[in-house]
């Protein structure tokens, strides 16, 4: 299996913008909820610092601790990708979206507005 360069970068762009959907975007906070009890405490300097606990135990803490990982998430999201990219041509399209989604999303982080 061999890639042109574009492929490449469509399934690296695609992986990246999933991967940060599913794992830090608040629109999919309704997927984590199951899975993540939000912690927010004041620290010593008086700021709120939010952090996640993964609930239950078993299934629900495995899937739980996959979503609070952007490498573990990062590398299922990649599969999937892939399997799409390959023997799913109608949905290729959707990947593309994502492609252009994630390169937008790096591009922000690279050039942030002030």
């Amino acid at each position: 299996m061999v890639f042109t360069w574009m492929e490449l970068v469509i399934l690296i762009l695609a992986s990246y913008r999933v991967t940060n959907l599913l794992v830090y975007d608040t629109i999919m906070d309704w997927m984590r909820r199951p899975f993540h009890n939000t912690i927010r405490k004041e620290n010593a300097q008086g700021e709120i610092e939010e952090y996640i606990e993964v609930k239950g135990a078993g299934l629900q803490a495995f899937i739980g601790e996959l979503l609070s990982c952007h490498w573990c998430t990062g590398f299922w999201v990649s599969v999937v990708i892939l399997l799409t990219f390959l023997y799913a041509p109608p949905i290729q399209p959707l990947v593309v979206i994502f492609a252009v989604a994630g390169g937008a999303s790096l591009l922000a982080h690279i050039f942030p507005r002030e």
